[in-house]
């Protein structure tokens, strides 16, 4: 063992996670959330700290520091590229959370995100034959410069495209079998789902060109292209997604559905998989799900402490119909999640219908729909209503009989949840009219709907001051005073990958259905009726909620407009 590391061991006198605790920085109940989404692991407990937005990343480094001595990298040192050491390998180094930042003489300067990784740093002396000198980062650093250091980059992608992959279809299904089982494929399939990591990126897109393989990422919501790959690596990674999501390897005419479950960098992560076929072959989408750090709070998703308040009154009601609606991608489920963790107890029996399963609630019955052998929404509602339920989720309603079984229980004494795609949330009344529900039915059952959207967060670290176009707002249709408020805009810096944003948060509009909403529903009155009745009793709009969020400098102008349309 390193001197460092002995320095460095004699400190710890007090298990890390209390002397938070102690020193008010962490509720007890939080640390030790953390630690169950870590299951026991301490970087994994320290990590969902940071995910469950008890505490900043940055704020939690500089308490490391104090508490073992260590001091934070210099960040010049985790922005210069650095020549890779032979023995080291980016598999090691990315599950390890650290990277080399400098040498000098026989000590290598060695930044990580874990100080208490002692059988890392001993095999990192090991294998350099060096001491070692640990520096603090925080993790998405590190493992930046480790793909940068280590990764597979252009020179690594092209070595791997001389495998002679062109011949695997003259081979057949045997060779494209034991092709994907490579480790030149499986190293590539590693390396995008660690970058889509490293990114926070909630999708990748492999998609087939004529010339080309096409690799993206949605980060934030948005697609960005980062890999253009030899058009050989297509069928061999593909069928590589394939094996591991149990899919049909043979079958590539029609799509296909699956799940993987992964961890990656010790972060529990879950895949899912779907294929498509398009003119130049099947294209790959990996939906990337983070079980580990979503906080499950209605605050956490952006819901407003006044929203927040009715929100909490209105699912604590025996029964009712609870909507949230928008366009796919826009946070929903999350939201229906939040809302079943508040209310969800022993004493309560929870059964959840979806298409897929997302998210795995402890104490929750989950039902993935299954519609090859007939387990539709609407039929495997009618068998949860024999299990005696108190509350329902029902992943969406797609159809009539789906609509009328769902209002029918909330009628009958269940509390239900679902999503429905509408634009906003008085269209939800009319979209379940069109259906062919009856009116009567509909105000007699829907308790709230709750429309939303995801709009990117503006990067804290180099978010800039924007000039206020009274002409825009006032086009677009948003009220404000001149000189009472500070907007800002995107820049781009380190932090966000030059994007100007990082991470998303949701902005609502939510109508409850009041005596004066249900008398205009019996009356079968247009969506615009029913919205301006709801503006006039307090209902916020996207847009509105949006420019609250802009004016508290959570997010810019241009972001909101982008995402609304009223």
């Amino acid at each position: 063992m390193s001197e460092a590391v002995k320095s460095k061991e004699a400190v710890l006198k007090a298990p890390f996670g209390p002397y938070l605790v102690a020193k008010g920085l962490l509720k007890p109940g939080q640390w030790e959330e953390a630690r169950s989404r870590g299951d026991g692991d301490l970087a994994d407990s320290l990590r969902a700290l940071v995910g469950l937005g008890y505490l900043e990343e940055e704020a939690l480094l500089r308490e490391l520091s104090e508490y073992t001595g260590l001091p934070p990298a210099p960040p010049e040192s985790l922005a210069e590229p650095l020549e890779a050491m032979e023995g080291l390998t980016y598999e090691f180094l990315k599950m390890n959370r650290l990277v080399p930042i400098g040498r000098e003489g026989d000590r290598l300067e060695v930044a990580l995100a874990d100080p208490f990784n002692f059988g890392a740093l001993d095999s990192l002396a090991q294998l350099t034959g060096l001491a070692i000198q640990p520096w603090l980062a925080v993790e998405e650093r590190i493992l930046r410069k480790v793909e940068s250091d280590y990764g597979l980059g252009s020179r690594g992608l092209e070595s791997l495209a001389n495998n002679q992959f062109g011949e695997l279809e003259a081979g057949g299904l045997d060779s494209l079998d034991e092709l994907s089982s490579e480790a030149p494929v499986i190293r590539l399939l590693n390396f995008l789902v660690d970058r889509a990591v490293s990114l926070g990126a909630s999708d990748i897109h492999v998609e087939p060109q004529e010339n080309h393989l096409r690799v993206r990422y949605r980060i934030d919501g948005v697609l960005h292209e980062r890999e253009r790959l030899d058009k050989n690596f297509h069928a061999p990674l593909t069928s590589r997604v394939k094996i591991m999501a149990q899919l049909n390897i043979a079958e590539r005419r029609l799509p296909q559905d699956g799940r993987i479950n992964l961890k990656v960098g010790g972060r529990n992560l879950d895949l899912r998989v779907s294929t498509l076929p398009t003119t130049y072959g099947e294209s790959v989408v990996l939906r990337l799900l983070y079980r580990d750090t979503l906080s499950w709070e209605l605050s956490g998703v952006g819901v407003s402490p006044v929203q927040l308040k009715r929100i909490l009154e209105l699912i604590a009601r025996p029964h009712g119909l609870i909507l949230v609606t928008g366009p796919t991608g826009s946070g929903k489920t999350t939201t229906l999640y939040c809302a079943l963790k508040q209310i969800n107890s022993p004493d309560a029996k929870t059964i959840t219908i979806e298409d897929p399963v997302e998210y795995r609630l402890a104490g929750v019955n989950q039902i993935q729909v299954n519609a090859a052998i007939g387990l539709t929404f609407a039929s495997g509602l009618r068998s949860i209503l024999r299990q005696d339920p108190d509350i329902i989720l029902v992943g969406e309603i797609r159809d009539a009989e789906t609509a009328g079984i769902a209002i029918h229980s909330a009628l009958t004494g269940h509390m239900v949840f679902s999503t429905l795609h509408t634009n906003d949330a008085p269209g939800a009344v009319t979209r379940l009219q069109d259906m062919g529900v009856d009116s009567y039915l509909i105000s007699s059952a829907l308790t709230t709907v709750m429309a939303q959207r995801l709009v990117r967060k503006l990067c804290p670290q180099c978010r800039k001051p924007a000039k206020v176009d009274h002409d825009i707002l006032a086009r677009h249709g948003i009220q404000a005073e001149p000189g009472q408020y500070t907007i800002y805009a995107g820049g781009g810096c380190d932090e966000c990958g030059q994007r100007g944003y990082q991470g998303r948060i949701g902005i609502f509009e939510m109508m409850e259905i009041t005596d004066a909403v249900r008398e205009l529903i019996n009356q079968q009155s247009d969506t615009e009726s029913l919205r301006q009745l709801a503006l006039k009793q307090g209902m916020r709009t996207l847009r509105q909620d949006g420019w609250l969020k802009v004016q508290a400098g959570v997010t810019s102008l241009e972001e909101v407009l982008r995402v609304t349309s009223v």
